[in-house]
């Protein structure tokens, strides 16, 4: 059994990681991630910037948890998506629906967060491949759904899964995303989901 100290100095440091990391949202929205110091981030908790050096080893580690909890949210509506009582084609109709909004309304609409995503998208960094993976076990779980029901075809479906999330990259990621939307010449959202269901079925 964890002695009451220890637990209650976990809480502490919990709660101080929570802390940083809200306030470094809120320095990474209003002046960017690129202009942000981890200075800035320890004048808005009141606190020293030693102290931030004791939950965190530089600004890129705070920016990767900062986009690990921003991945969390898009992993939970995937997850809600996938349990819903409907066919699989609906479901991973509502999945891409629900992805491409966020994109849309979280990514791109605060500029400022556009800039933190895209910074972590290009370094490769390994929450984004972590992310990536769990989003496609939950599809490769639906498309498995659709073809034990006989709604899709026999297949491999973590193979299906992949590609069919290739096919909706145009809808997922933010640069793309940003490039296409108001472009008259780019596949709709209803479109893509419906070539790439058909797909599925055959």
């Amino acid at each position: 059994m964890t002695p009451p100290a220890e637990t209650d100095a976990e809480s502490t440091r919990q709660d101080n990681i929570a802390r940083i990391l809200d306030a470094a949202d809120r320095a990474f929205r209003h002046y960017g991630y690129g202009k942000t110091t981890v200075a800035d981030i320890a004048h808005d908790l009141g606190m020293s910037t030693a102290n931030i050096y004791r939950f965190f080893a530089s600004k890129v580690e705070i920016h990767q948890a900062v986009c690990a909890r921003m991945l969390t949210e898009s992993y939970r509506l995937a997850f809600e998506n996938r349990h819903l009582p409907l066919t699989a084609s609906e479901r991973l109709r509502r999945h891409v629906e629900s992805q491409y909004l966020q994109t849309v309304e979280t990514m791109l609409d605060e500029t400022k967060v556009h800039e933190m995503i895209i910074v972590a998208i290009e370094r490769d960094w390994a929450v984004i491949e972590e992310h990536l993976d769990r989003i496609h076990d939950l599809i490769a779980e639906i498309i498995q759904d659709g073809i034990d029901a006989g709604e899709f075809a026999k297949q491999d479906a973590a193979i299906a899964a992949r590609c069919f999330s290739a096919s909706m990259v145009t809808l997922c990621h933010p640069q793309l995303v940003a490039q296409c939307r108001e472009k008259t010449n780019r596949a709709t959202v209803d479109e893509l989901v419906d070539f790439a269901i058909r797909a599925l079925k055959k």
